[in-house]
């Protein structure tokens, strides 16, 4: 078996992560470098090959059980692939973690939109705890109710199972007044949350100067 000193000079991930950086190399070079040498009858980069197909079929179930039937993987390597793969989810969880509580923060997330000559929607997507999972655009252009069904909004919300939803979208005209269809929309998208079980939480309306809640306002 080899280690990655014995590799030859082109074929060490260490030596092109240091010349080249994380970016340069491919992901069966990084689990290379994070294994350090191969086992008996697999050098370094067949093994990393090996997980690297392994993980395209597994990653969402991933234990260190299901890496233990890895042929030859160990228990001393396959703890090494299993405590880093947790300690990255648990650094992105952190990381990623941004609660919205008011609409003031619904208004920092959407802010690179305000300057849009066109109508974006967009729909926030959030946790039990109100923590952002991710902000999606449902549309571009002039807001009705045939333009924003609910199925396009709440089909992301069911699959990722959200507690609740925001939604938002801009005025290019400057006004923050909403329009009769905004309210229509606003309800109907209310009513639907209700048979789902998904809240809506706020609907935004938003200009390069400021916003609107139409929570605050008491459409809501």
């Amino acid at each position: 078996m080899k280690t990655i000193n014995e590799l030859q000079t082109i074929d060490k991930p260490r030596e092109r992560l240091f010349k080249y950086g994380l970016s340069a190399l491919k992901n069966y070079e990084l689990i290379a470098v994070l294994l350090g040498s191969g086992v008996q009858g697999k050098d370094v980069i067949k093994l990393a090959r090996e997980l690297e197909k392994f993980f395209d079929l597994n990653f969402e179930n991933i234990d260190l059980n299901t890496l233990l039937k890895i042929h030859g993987l160990g228990k001393a390597k396959a703890s090494q692939i299993i405590s880093a793969i947790e300690l990255s989810r648990r650094y992105l969880q952190d990381t990623q973690n941004y609660k919205i509580s008011n609409a003031n923060d619904v208004f920092e997330e959407i802010k690179p939109y305000k300057n849009k000559r066109q109508e974006y929607f967009l729909t926030l997507y959030l946790d039990g705890a109100n923590n952002l999972i991710e902000t999606k655009i449902i549309t571009i252009g002039t807001l009705n109710q045939s333009l924003v069904h609910p199925r396009e909004v709440y089909s992301y919300a069911i699959e990722k199972r959200c507690a609740s939803i925001i939604v938002a979208h801009n005025h290019p005209s400057g006004i923050l007044k909403p329009s009769n269809e905004d309210i229509k929309v606003t309800l109907r998208l209310k009513e639907t949350g209700k048979i789902l079980g998904i809240e809506l939480l706020d609907h935004v309306i938003f200009t390069n100067e400021g916003f609107v809640s139409l929570k605050e306002e008491g459409v809501l």
